[in-house]
């Protein structure tokens, strides 16, 4: 895998899933994880889930986390702090318009470090 894996989360298994609906219409090939909602499919986060999708989405150029409000973050936070890997970022951007920028950097083989400075010029 040569590009930049991509986690989606957020508090609705259906927002990840659509914002990943959206991007494959563009992008068929960046590894785009998802976790949403909670482990038993409530509104909410899993910081389960979030590992889970960072093992899945892991590649060598990295991880970027994107994710919709409140506590999804501090379970970001949290899933990033317990991971074996180094080169995982958390994007604080809107998640569908960075989730499509983001996919559009990882498409063209950029690292996690060179998307997450794309997505700050444009939405920081």
């Amino acid at each position: 895998m040569d590009q930049t894996g991509i986690v989606l989360i957020s508090h609705s298994t259906k927002i990840v899933e659509g914002i990943k609906d959206l991007i494959r219409q563009v992008n068929s090939d960046v590894p785009i994880e998802l976790a949403g909602g909670t482990d038993d499919g409530d509104i909410g986060t899993s910081i389960e889930k979030i590992q889970a999708a960072i093992d899945n989405a892991h590649s060598p150029k990295g991880v970027l986390l994107i994710f919709d409000i409140g506590s999804a973050k501090m379970n970001a936070e949290m899933a990033v702090e317990m991971s074996e890997y180094d080169q995982i970022e958390i994007a604080d951007v809107p998640i569908v318009e960075g989730a499509y920028v983001a996919a559009v950097e990882s498409g063209m083989g950029k690292s996690v470090a060179e998307i997450t400075e794309t997505l700050k010029k444009n939405f920081g």
